[in-house]
């Protein structure tokens, strides 16, 4: 006779509490992320960087809103990888770097000062390194075969 495992309440139990550590993380992270990409605008601002891209303002509070938008994808790319890599950590690292890259693209092009480039360039990578090793740290190195 063949017995076939079936999940326990102890391993589910587990994963959801995994599962809201890494929110928690992404929380955390992120409020200190958009405090510390509010404070870049705002600096910008009092030293009248002028935050317009082509003809739209940038308010000083998105600063903070896109910073947690950007921690909340940061969780679920997370808790994606997590499930589906045998080396989540790693995976995580190198999909962020490369997407914080690439996210940076539109500011370096953007029809905007140099000083408008530089601060959005600038938000983008203390957010990136602020949120990335807090996220990855909720990680395994590698996950073993269930």
């Amino acid at each position: 006779m063949t017995t076939i495992p079936t999940p326990t309440t102890a391993a589910t139990t587990t994963e959801a509490s995994d599962s809201r550590t890494i929110w928690k993380t992404a929380a955390i992270a992120g409020v200190v992320a958009a405090v510390a990409t509010t404070v870049i605008g705002g600096i910008a601002k009092a030293a009248d960087v002028p935050l317009v891209v082509g003809e739209q303002e940038i308010q000083v509070p998105m600063f903070a809103v896109l910073t947690l938008f950007g921690a909340a994808l940061g969780a679920g790319l997370a808790l994606l990888l997590r499930n589906r890599t045998s080396q989540p950590r790693r995976t995580f690292v190198i999909t962020t770097v490369v997407l914080t890259a690439l996210s940076i693209l539109p500011d370096a092009t953007a029809d905007a000062t140099t000083a408008t480039k530089v601060t959005l360039i600038g938000a983008h990578l203390v957010a990136a390194a602020i949120i990335i090793p807090a996220l990855a740290s909720r990680l395994l190195a590698r996950r073993t075969a269930v």
